[in-house]
């Protein structure tokens, strides 16, 4: 992001080269990981800002799409909370939009977030290819036998 973002060397600046260490660090993992060990990761899609300056959904496509080319088994699509200013609109499935706005551009599973607390809601967004898979992390916190309770619901 080029609010979070300041730098001025190889790794600042350009989108290019904010997106330098993430690839890199990507790279360096699956290195030291098995061959065809799942190596997947958890993306900001906005950083919920007006103006130019901001990271947003169109640079999460394109570092979606470089880290697919390199390897990248999956992409868990969230979005961050860094500035005093954002204005972030919270309700249930918030983030899903960058999850398939992701989805319409890479072949790899994309994981959404976002107050998915309802079973319900979690399967629409499956059917409806929005994402791949659902990340839980409230509904689970809440209830650490969701995934049963959700399956006798559905």
């Amino acid at each position: 992001s080029p609010i979070a973002n300041q730098r001025t060397d190889e790794y600042g600046g350009s989108l290019e080269n904010r997106m330098r260490m993430t690839l890199e660090v990507l790279q360096v993992i699956k290195l030291a990981v098995p061959e065809g060990y799942p190596v997947g990761i958890r993306l900001s899609a906005t950083d919920w800002m007006d103006g130019n300056e901001q990271w947003d959904i169109e640079s999460t496509v394109g570092l979606s799409k470089a880290l697919e080319q390199l390897g990248a088994a999956y992409i868990h699509v969230s979005s961050g909370g860094l500035h005093e200013h954002q204005n972030i609109t919270i309700g249930a499935g918030y983030q899903v939009p960058f999850a398939e706005q992701v989805k319409k551009h890479v072949s790899i599973p994309v994981i959404a977030v976002g107050l998915i607390t309802d079973p319900q809601h979690a399967e629409q967004i499956l059917e409806n290819q929005q994402a791949d898979a659902i990340g839980l992390a409230r509904a689970m916190l809440y209830d650490p036998r969701w995934p049963w309770h959700a399956a006798a619901t559905l």
